[in-house]
């Protein structure tokens, strides 16, 4: 059993940076392909981004492509999504995942563990 605990959201105004991090626990974190996902009011779920259990690869989604960018610390158990050039529009609950190293890019059916969210809250 993994357990995946973020930090690091709040509120922030348009132009802005966050960084946020994500902590796992329970399993051995390296057979992990890691993943943010995030969901606004009203809307699903969505996939933001996600690193290789190898660190080598990463998928960013075109919405946040050359603004977000997401990187792992295997030693640390660690993984984190540095958010730059915020948006209005990029105000959701942001959750952490992991799913086992055979699925990539990890899509929302395949994550075995998520974190609780945290929010991030962009100002106009």
């Amino acid at each position: 059993q993994v357990q995946l605990v973020e930090s690091g959201g709040g509120l922030v105004q348009a132009g802005g940076s966050l960084r946020m991090s994500c902590a796992a626990s329970g399993g051995t974190f390296g057979r992990y392909n890691m993943a943010w996902f995030r969901q606004a009011p009203g809307k699903e779920r969505e996939f933001v981004a996600a690193i290789h259990w190898t660190g080598g690869v990463t998928n960013v989604a075109n919405s946040v492509k050359g603004r977000f960018t997401i990187s792992r610390d295997n030693a640390k158990n660690s993984v984190f999504l540095q958010m730059n050039s915020l948006k209005p529009e990029d105000t959701a609950v942001y959750y952490c995942a992991a799913a086992l190293w055979a699925a990539w890019p990890p899509q929302g059916t395949s994550i075995d563990y998520w974190g609780q969210g945290t929010q991030v809250t962009v100002s106009s």
